[in-house]
């Protein structure tokens, strides 16, 4: 009779438990949600816009100005990526290619720097489309309503380039150079890990008169990745409870940054050849420290 009576006891005191726990979950439910909805909850959103400078921009700016030579003309087209590489994916095929689209655009802006824009008068061509369709509403416009009598109301012709910018991607090689060390000892490991990729651009330059290429060069940009971290695997409370810790970082350097500093080496490469070459001369003959091989 006795143990019947402490079997129902046990049972009371265990049903009142478990009801306990569902109200404490149900309440601490509650408040976590009204907490939610009256916390205005913020996103990250990274640090403000800004513009990235280069060493290789500054050797740009840092170049002398042409010694008694106009500005030089140059056209820019497209600067093609012909790697056909992928963005590198373990688990599944992407269609993200691994380097930029957008070489042009650097090609354009390394030209611009260079002795702070003294050196070559850049001219639209990758988007000629545009500009000869404007120029054409500019035409009918001017026809329709103002007339061309006036030589002064005539559209000036494009401004040709007597040299042409021309080169691409040509390569982008992924894990050229792996490696790391880690330890582990009684549960506790620290681990350090490396990786080297490698892009590789073309460019030369070719005189629009005769078609003929003056001044070619290849340029190759090392990508490093490294990452470190260390972690804690043990057993407390007589082997019966885990513990683990885990921490990391791990830095990587932008496709994108190499690239740009490829095509701005490039193009440094471009000048001190052409200046080998005597196609054009330097203001000043000091130069020590703007351009070390």
């Amino acid at each position: 009779m006795e143990q019947l009576q402490q079997w129902q006891f046990l049972l009371v005191t265990l049903n009142f438990r478990i009801k306990m726990k569902i109200l404490l979950t149900i309440l601490l439910g509650i408040l976590l949600s009204s907490c939610a909805a009256n916390k205005q909850i913020d996103v990250y959103k990274g640090k403000s816009p800004y513009v990235e400078g280069t060493t290789t921009k500054e050797r740009l700016n840092a170049l002398p100005k042409l010694d008694g030579q106009p500005q030089i003309t140059v056209a820019v087209y497209r600067f093609t990526d012909k790697t056909g590489q992928r963005k590198p994916s373990t688990k599944f095929s992407q269609l993200s290619t691994a380097v930029t689209q957008g070489g042009s655009s650097f090609v354009i802006d390394a030209l611009k720097e260079v002795s702070n824009g003294d050196w070559f008068i850049v001219l639209e061509r990758e988007g000629l489309d545009n500009l000869i369709k404007e120029r054409q509403l500019i035409r009918s416009t001017r026809t329709e309503y103002d007339g061309e009598a006036n030589v002064g109301n005539i559209l000036k012709p494009l401004t040709f380039a007597g040299l042409i910018i021309e080169g691409s991607i040509v390569g982008y090689d992924s894990n050229i150079q792996t490696g790391g060390n880690g330890a582990r000892y009684l549960g506790i490991g620290i681990s350090e890990q490396y990786r080297v990729d490698q892009v590789t651009v073309s460019m030369r330059v070719v005189a629009v008169q005769t078609g003929e290429i003056l001044l070619t060069t290849n340029v190759t940009k090392t990508i490093a990745s490294h990452s470190k971290g260390g972690d804690v695997f043990t057993f407390l409370d007589m082997n019966t409870k885990a513990l683990e810790l885990e921490t990391g970082v791990a830095v990587n350097e932008p496709v994108t940054y190499a690239i740009r500093t490829a095509i701005e080496y490039a193009i440094l490469e471009l000048i001190y050849s052409g200046k080998d070459e005597g196609y054009w001369k330097f203001k000043e003959e000091k130069l020590e420290g703007i351009h070390k091989k």
